[in-house]
């Protein structure tokens, strides 16, 4: 699987990573808020993400 890039990704596509699962419209909605993420480690700050963020390095790019 290619990676998907976090700052350019729709949330219907964050919704396809199982880690993500029903986190797409927040994680969008927090970079829409907040400006481009500049870390993954950043996704520990979208309401309801905190613990979900361990493993997704290779899956989501910056």
């Amino acid at each position: 699987m290619t990676p998907i890039n976090l700052n350019m990704a729709t949330a219907e596509e964050l919704d396809t990573i199982p880690q993500l699962k029903g986190h797409g419209f927040e994680i969008f909605r927090y970079r829409d808020d907040r400006g481009a993420f500049k870390a993954l480690r950043q996704l520990e700050e979208v309401p309801g993400m905190a613990g979900n963020a361990e493993g997704l390095k290779g899956v989501l790019t910056i």
